[in-house]
């Protein structure tokens, strides 16, 4: 089995300083082995599970990033009328907590229910994808040759001949703009 070159390490030896003590050549070596990179994604096993970190960043391709919604940013009040202090706050107060807690209530309800139809559905997507779509692209691929074959005799019989008839019954005009 040959191993490619990009699968090498590089390792850097110093042979200049053998008068190092034992104690230094450690220290060395934790450190080094603190700095290793972690191991390739295609050599790590990845768990279908989510992970802590994986629960901390919920959208990490920033999928939803249009639905981040601030009081700012549905209630706002001019510069001339004002109403009073405590009811701003009360009322950005109100909002904050309806719109969390409305969001937890409803992911309560449905998060479960609509995950599972969404995991059903994109089942349902893979397996036709793959036992139908593929399939009828393959077949059309394999029967390609001779359709293109006999567009191509279409083309050169009929089509071609009356688009150069027209071209050479056109050439014969001449078009001339004046200014009267």
């Amino acid at each position: 089995m040959m191993m490619s070159e990009e699968n090498l390490v590089e390792c850097k030896l110093d042979d200049d300083d053998d008068d190092d003590d034992d104690a230094d050549y450690e220290e060395e070596e934790e450190e080094s082995q603190l700095q290793t990179p972690p191991p390739p994604p295609e050599f790590s096993t990845p768990s279908p599970y989510p992970s802590l970190s994986h629960l901390e960043s919920r959208d990490p391709y920033g999928i939803n990033k249009h639905i981040q919604v601030e009081f700012s940013d549905v209630l706002a009040e001019p510069a001339s009328p004002h109403s009073c202090d405590r009811v701003w706050v009360y009322s950005s107060i109100g909002f904050e907590s309806a719109r969390v807690w409305g969001y937890r209530c409803l992911t309560l309800l449905l998060a479960v229910p609509v995950s599972l139809l969404s995991g059903c559905l994109f089942a349902w997507l893979a397996c036709l994808h793959i036992w139908c779509v593929m399939p009828c692209v393959q077949v059309f691929h394999s029967c390609l040759p001779w359709v293109r074959t006999l567009w191509l005799s279409v083309v050169n019989i009929f089509i071609s001949p009356l688009c150069e008839s027209v071209s050479r019954c056109g050439a014969g005009l001449y078009v001339r703009l004046s200014k009267e």
